[in-house]
């Protein structure tokens, strides 16, 4: 339930990243034909869609080069709706500042009863963007969105509502486009150029907001393998995905060139910020019970609080369902469908690999040889197991008896945290006895956190595998056992001293080592008098890096499986459509983990085998 919770609410997100381009947009177009009435609403949808064809063209570029412009027309655009506000409040009613008064809503409901309370839902198109503002926190900081929402956003937009009222108490017939009729002549277009670039920052923030959480999706196996560009070296979340850009353009035009009616996607805009915001809400309320600890009686206080406004809405929206408000429902069915199958797919192959991994045992049982032909090289066996032996390793040697002279097998994980520290980013390992050649690195990452190309990637394995077997060879009472495990938290300066070619003399640092007991403060070798090493340990260290560096010269194979998940003949038909068309169709589609990792074709090699579920 947890799961299918957060999947709808990022579904949501991701349908408000289709319906804000259009509406923004579309509103903005919008203000031509306020000045020239006989413009057919053709003309409008045809200048909105070329906008929105630039707007995502633009897309690859980023928004790094160009995001210095946004908090000038954002601030100036605040600033100019805030003070025709206060122009039309004493130019044409004065009297609707009462309407802060909350006994003004009661009477409004009494009087107009439903009519009064489906009208909510247009209303709800005065707070929407604030469901996207998480995507601003790869811009600012947490306390700078707290202020200008405070101190500019907030008062600019109760301005701007309450003057568009005074100027309606006077004009009642131009409900339909009271913004831009409400402007006056004399600032007319500079207030349209304003509003059209101000709209085209609000459709750039939900799209980043898109790309954003369908990158988190992504990290966490939530959704197919995509390509992901990140456009700046300085912000981690300012990120461009091009598969994703192109198929929310299409739907934006659809939905644009569809309606042609701009409050049907009010409606359905409407409707998928507030099953966003309840999403939101549920899920806040977990994190303060489970991860913040909060006093039940604070939590009660904003589930309450925020239920009764959200609910309000939620239930306000449903008489537009069919009004435009279906639109985010079918595209978050959709997407829902794409996210579950391929999450269900992929859970179910990863309890395939855990359930038949190797032992140990039988490991041990083959010998230093593994009962094969040891050929010179290393072969880097890709896996998502953090532990054990993967069944594609024993599937290869049982068809192919041959090996490379050293294994290492691979694991990326993406855990679920911003990012990862350089330093915390390896974790090595060795697998049986020395003789084996055998070991494990997991490499992690965050859900921000930039895959480097492999020639990078390659490097740091190897410098960390390098260092590894140095600290090995310091650690007191090392005795060869199934599996032995170091965790290194070097500094950066004492990485740089250990992190050398195989045949060079580490430097004279201090350094670390971080156990799983415990941290061990140690000299490096240069320092002999310090720590007793034997000459027969010093020895072994240096022909295992000679080693290691001679089959690292001879070649290095990338070993990756390719699991074929199948349903089984007695599944019920909706399983046997989901993993044999749907999750075969995604994993068809989407990126191979050879291309993820940037892997050379020609170093290449696939394993295949076939699970049933």
């Amino acid at each position: 339930m947890l799961l299918m919770l957060v999947l709808v609410g990022t579904c949501m997100v991701i349908g408000d990243g289709i319906l804000t381009p259009a509406i923004s947009v579309l509103s903005a177009a919008g203000g031509i034909k306020v000045d020239h009435p006989h413009m057919s609403n053709d003309v409008v949808v045809l200048v909105a869609v070329i906008i929105l064809v630039g707007l995502f063209s633009m897309q690859h570029y980023g928004t790094d080069k160009v995001g210095w412009l946004f908090a000038p027309i954002v601030l100036l655009w605040f600033i100019l709706i805030g003070a025709i506000g206060i122009v039309n409040i004493f130019k044409y009613d004065s009297s609707v500042l009462r309407a802060f008064s909350p006994v003004h809503i009661y009477r409004y409901f009494k009087r107009g009863g439903r009519e009064r309370w489906t009208s909510l839902g247009g209303i709800m198109l005065c707070i929407t963007g604030t469901e996207a503002l998480f995507a601003d926190l790869a811009h600012f900081p947490v306390l700078a969105v707290q202020i200008a929402f405070t101190v500019v956003v907030f008062p600019c937009l109760l301005l701007a509502y309450t003057g568009q009222a005074a100027y309606l108490m006077k004009n009642k017939n131009h409900v339909s486009d009271a913004f831009y009729r409400s402007i006056p002549d004399s600032i007319y277009w500079p207030v349209f150029i304003i509003a059209t670039l101000a709209a085209i920052v609000a459709s750039q923030a939900t799209i980043s907001a898109t790309f954003s959480i369908i990158k988190q999706a992504l990290a966490l196996g939530c959704f197919p393998r995509v390509k992901v560009v990140h456009t700046s070296k300085k912000f981690l979340g300012q990120i461009y995905i091009p598969d994703i850009n192109w198929i929310l353009m299409i739907l934006c035009i659809a939905v644009t060139a569809g309606f042609k009616n701009q409050s049907q996607i009010g409606n359905a805009y409407g409707t998928a910020v507030v099953i966003v915001m309840l999403a939101t809400t549920f899920l806040m309320t977990l994190i303060m019970l489970l991860v913040w600890h909060c006093h039940w009686i604070l939590v009660l206080m904003f589930t309450v609080l925020s239920l009764v406004v959200e609910c309000t809405y939620f239930f306000a929206v449903l008489f537009k369902v069919n009004q435009g408000g279906w639109v985010p429902l079918v595209i978050a069915a959709a997407f829902l469908v794409i996210m579950y199958v391929w999450h269900y797919g992929t859970v179910k192959r990863y309890e395939f690999e855990m359930h038949s991994k190797v032992s140990m045992a039988w490991i041990l049982g083959l010998g230093p040889s593994l009962g094969l032909v040891r050929v010179p090289g290393i072969g880097l066996v890709y896996t998502e197991l953090a532990s054990g032996v993967p069944h594609i390793f024993s599937h290869f040697i049982t068809n192919l008896p041959a090996i490379h002279s050293v294994v290492v097998f691979v694991c990326v994980k993406y855990l679920p945290v911003y990012t990862v520290p350089e330093e915390e980013r390896f974790l090595v390992k060795r697998i049986g006895p020395k003789s084996f050649h055998m070991f494990r690195c997991v490499a992690r990452y965050g859900y921000k956190d930039l895959h480097k190309k492999d020639d990078d990637f390659e490097k740091k394995l190897f410098d960390n595998l390098f260092l590894f077997v140095r600290l090995e060879s310091m650690m007191e009472g090392c005795s060869d056992s199934d599996e032995y495990s170091l965790y290194g938290q070097q500094t950066e300066r004492s990485r740089e001293g250990l992190v050398m070619k195989s045949e060079g003399v580490s430097n004279s640092v201090d350094t670390t080592i971080s156990s799983v007991d415990a941290i061990v403060p140690v000299k490096s070798p240069v320092h002999a008098n310090n720590m007793t090493t034997s000459s027969g340990q010093a020895s072994s260290q240096t022909d295992e890096l000679e080693f290691l560096n001679s089959c690292r010269d001879a070649g290095v194979v990338h070993i990756m499986g390719n699991t074929v998940v199948r349903a089984r003949r007695e599944s019920r038909f909706y399983k046997k459509i989901a993993v044999d068309y749907i999750y075969a169709f995604l994993r068809k589609i989407c990126r191979e983990n050879s291309v993820i990792f940037h892997v050379p074709h020609e170093s290449l090699l696939n394993v295949g085998q076939v699970f049933y579920v």
